[in-house]
């Protein structure tokens, strides 16, 4: 007969008779200590691009996904994502789930492609921002965090531009 060394990983199997459970307790997710009529706040970051919306929220330190849910989750077809509609699906979706952890307030970092591409957010980052706000989240700051390079990489494309 066989015997492991000492301290390794392996898992002795009992027989059906012996077999004990154990009952994992569910830890309530959010903020424990919250008085009432307190704010509580997270950081909606918000990336609208020409192909996509996403609707992140994290806690302020921005390690910790409360939830996260895009426009293509929302909508069937690929050209749909990024519009105003999917977008305004998404956020409230997450306004309900925020609301449920104990989120109640949010400041927002919208965002768009940037870098050599466009620096304006695309069709769904309005749309997003203001059904956050219809769904019955208090609004903090707003910032636009686009990435705008000091001095690009050459653009695609090649010399002479696309043609058509």
């Amino acid at each position: 007969r066989l015997t492991p060394p000492a301290g390794s990983p392996c898992i002795r199997i009992m027989s059906k008779a012996k077999k004990v459970r154990q009952v994992k307790e569910e830890k309530p997710l959010g903020p424990q200590n919250v008085r009432e009529g307190e704010l509580v706040f997270g950081v909606a970051h918000i990336y609208a691009s020409f192909n996509d919306t996403f609707v992140h929220i994290t806690d302020l330190s921005g390690k910790e996904t409360v939830v996260r849910v895009t426009g293509g989750m929302k909508v069937k077809s690929d050209r749909d994502e990024p519009s105003p509609y999917a977008a305004m699906l998404a956020s409230q979706d997450v306004a309900v789930r925020c609301l449920k952890i104990g989120v109640t307030a949010l400041h927002v970092k919208i965002r768009g492609t940037g870098g050599n591409r466009s620096k304006t957010p695309g069709p769904g980052g309005m749309a997003a921002l203001r059904a956050l706000a219809r769904a019955g989240m208090k609004i903090g700051r707003i910032e636009d965090t686009t990435p705008i390079p000091t001095d690009a990489t050459r653009k695609k494309g090649g010399r002479r531009g696309r043609r058509l």
